[in-house]
């Protein structure tokens, strides 16, 4: 089983998708784990305040060194967070969400369910201008983007690396067959009805999946004549 240990200042972000469909069964299915960390609770000393109504403020964020916009994540209070998940899991594999990290891809993630011995990763989610740079350092992290675009937080991306991980894993889809990325075949498909009429036109079928012809069919999904 891989545990996914997600670091982060929006843990509530996760409860619906992770305990939804396919996630979610796996998770009960002890497939795979996912644990949140809440950034603020790992914050010390200056930048954790108690109030005198009792609330309590943590500061997991600092100006920028050299000037410019934003903030950046301060790397105290995530290395703390990693310390603790890594004095029970030492080999566990950490990432970093970013914009400019290597590209996160089906066969990237296929190589890291299957790595021998890993049943631990951990992914700190970016945010505001991003991670001070001390913490990929320190951690030997790797930087992970899942596309050529900009997110306002590092969430959303963990969330879909922790999905198209999951998925190839044995077990988490049902059948392994299911993986689209297995097959060889068109990604156009239909079922009931076979005619399908909306607006004044008939939408149909393509004959082929309708003749028995399994040659034929296996043909037509490999996109050959």
């Amino acid at each position: 089983m891989i545990t996914f240990h997600i670091i982060t200042i929006f843990p509530e972000m996760f409860d619906s998708y992770i305990n939804e469909s396919i996630l979610g069964r796996a998770i009960k299915n002890k497939k795979i784990a996912i644990k949140c960390y809440p950034l603020r609770s790992f914050v010390r000393g200056k930048y954790r305040k108690v109030w005198p109504d009792g609330n309590i403020s943590a500061q997991v964020d600092e100006k920028p060194y050299g000037g410019g916009p934003g903030m950046i994540l301060r790397a105290e209070p995530i290395l703390e967070a990693v310390k603790k998940i890594q004095s029970k899991k030492k080999n566990a594999k950490v990432f970093i969400t970013a914009a400019g990290g290597e590209m996160f891809t089906n066969t990237y993630a296929q190589k890291m369910v299957t790595k021998k011995g890993l049943e631990d990763i951990i992914i700190i989610c970016g945010r505001y201008e991003g991670i001070d740079s001390r913490v990929k350092k320190a951690l030997r992290a790797t930087e992970i983007s899942i596309g050529d675009f900009i997110l306002t937080g590092g969430e959303l991306a963990a969330m879909v690396m922790i999905d198209v991980m999951a998925r190839q894993i044995p077990g988490v889809l049902g059948k392994q067959e299911s993986i689209e990325e297995n097959r060889i075949s068109s990604h156009e498909m239909y079922t009931r009805p076979e005619i399908l009429p909306w607006q004044g036109k008939n939408y149909k079928v393509p004959k082929v999946l309708l003749s028995g012809d399994h040659k034929k069919i296996e043909n037509w999904r490999k996109g050959e004549k």
